[in-house]
């Protein structure tokens, strides 16, 4: 067959993203959840418990005896405990496989480092790790993340975490404000 009847090759282009979701109906669905959260497990929503939880189990792997001494590991994971056994280790695999599969059926799901023109992909990397630091940091002296305090801690009528919730939003717009070169 010679290559003036060939039939062309059909080159597929992707579909695009399916819209987001309505913000209202979003706050109520997570809303439902946040309670089924507290009717199932006993406990709210949050992710620093889950990930503290998997560190201490990483480290129970190579150091037990550290993890049996002290005395705030060894409540998770000391001994014969398994730090893994956990509702918030699940909410947190949970979390992390519902995300991907809400991507990927929406046609989101893929790799790319957002960023804004006078920044380097390492830099913007580098930022984005230091201000993780800072979070997770946070996130265990206040003893809970963002969505174990705002969230669950909110819809206890929580006062701390209200205080805390203002905190964040206050500290991330000066922030957003001194970082906004970056962007532009």
């Amino acid at each position: 067959m010679s290559e003036a009847n060939a039939t062309p090759k059909r080159v597929r282009t992707p579909k695009p993203p399916r819209a987001y979701i309505n913000p209202y109906l979003g706050g109520a669905l997570l809303g439902v959840v946040l309670f089924l959260s507290f009717y199932i497990t006993g406990n709210g929503l949050g992710a620093s418990a889950a990930i503290n939880r998997v560190q201490v189990a990483i480290l129970n792997v190579f150091a037990a005896g550290h993890v049996d001494r002290v005395g705030y590991m060894s409540e998770m994971g000391g001994g014969h405990r398994n730090a893994l056994d956990h509702p918030s280790v699940f909410m947190l695999l949970g979390t992390f496989l519902g995300g991907a599969l809400s991507g990927l059926l929406n046609r989101r799901l893929k790799f790319e480092t957002r960023r804004g023109p006078r920044i380097s992909v390492p830099a913007r990397w580098a930022i984005a790790f230091l201000g993780g630091a800072i979070m997770a940091y946070g996130a265990r002296l206040a003893r809970g993340c963002t969505s174990g305090q705002a969230l669950s801690g909110g819809a206890v009528l929580s006062v701390g975490s209200f205080a805390f919730m203002f905190s964040i939003f206050i500290a991330a717009y000066a922030l957003a404000w001194s970082l906004r070169r970056l962007w532009t």
